[in-house]
């Protein structure tokens, strides 16, 4: 599947994004840095409840947030990491395990800790305003 939109148009990409995907709760984002992965992320995460303010996991690793409507929600950004060994050492593992949803930016970092039903979405720079996001169910 694949979602174009303008950068002002964020909200509503994700919005689609999240009704296309209901049912999946594990989403692996890939891109080039400044590409918009944590922007995305974020208005997804705004799209689920999530109410409190949003910062970039870049740091921290994994960002936790509640809903009243959906639960759990990890953001988890492996950029820092070296590896899967690092990766399950932060705890990244454990929160596939849980009944959340787990948005991870630079998942090439650990390919294999990757539960079997990731979604693998690709975002791609057309120009400086203008997104595209392509994912497979």
């Amino acid at each position: 599947m694949e979602i174009k939109y303008a950068l002002e148009e964020i909200k509503s990409a994700a919005q689609m994004f999240a009704e296309k995907t209901k049912g999946s709760t594990c989403f692996a984002f890939h891109g080039e840095m400044g590409a918009g992965k944590t922007t995305f992320i974020g208005s997804v995460c705004e799209v689920l409840g999530v109410a409190e303010g949003q910062s970039s996991p870049t740091f921290s690793i994994i960002n936790a947030y509640q809903t009243t409507e959906n639960g759990n929600i990890f953001h988890i950004d492996l950029y820092r990491l070296k590896d899967e060994r690092e990766a399950i050492a932060a705890g990244v593992e454990d929160c596939f395990d849980q009944d959340a949803f787990c948005f991870v930016e630079w998942p090439e970092r650990a390919p294999g800790i990757f539960p079997m039903d990731v979604v693998h979405c690709f975002i791609n720079t057309i120009d400086a305003n203008t997104r595209i996001l392509t994912f497979n169910l």
